[in-house]
């Protein structure tokens, strides 16, 4: 069954502000490139998922309307995968020209990367496995977790 839209933009925010949360807490003392002491690297990571968290509504609205072009109007799983090159870089470039608020001065390339792949992949195979088991509903109202 395809999820709605309000579906996927509920299950992209419920994923960030769980799994996205714990992974953030997880990564912050071990990444690159940090300047700033880890209570100022916390805060910044914790603000950029949030900046991920704003954007991502709206790339859930570029999605669904490039949905309606496919003959099933349905998303592949690989599609939602590969979905981290362009919102990757695109989140990348707001942060460098320093359009988030909350970030304390530029983000090493680095530290970007890898924090946002980790929780990238660490959402994506949550959403994509684990979640299905405790939220069998989820796929039978259209993706709407409430």
């Amino acid at each position: 069954m395809t999820p709605t839209l309000a579906g996927r933009i509920q299950t992209r925010l419920f994923m960030l502000g769980t799994v996205g949360v714990v992974l953030t807490a997880l990564i912050v003392p071990v990444l690159p490139g940090t300047h700033g002491g880890l209570a100022a690297t916390y805060k910044s990571a914790f603000v950029m998922l949030v900046a991920v968290a704003v954007v991502g509504v709206l790339w859930e609205l570029l999605y669904h309307l490039l949905m309606q072009f496919r003959w099933d109007k349905d998303w592949p799983t690989l599609f939602g995968l590969v979905t981290i090159l362009p919102e990757g870089l695109v989140m990348f470039l707001l942060l460098r020209a320093g359009v988030v608020p909350g970030v304390g001065g530029k983000v090493a390339a680095s530290t970007f990367v890898t924090m946002f792949v980790f929780v990238w992949i660490g959402v994506w195979l949550f959403s994509n496995g684990p979640m299905r088991v405790p939220f069998v509903q989820w796929r039978l109202r259209g993706g709407r977790l409430l």
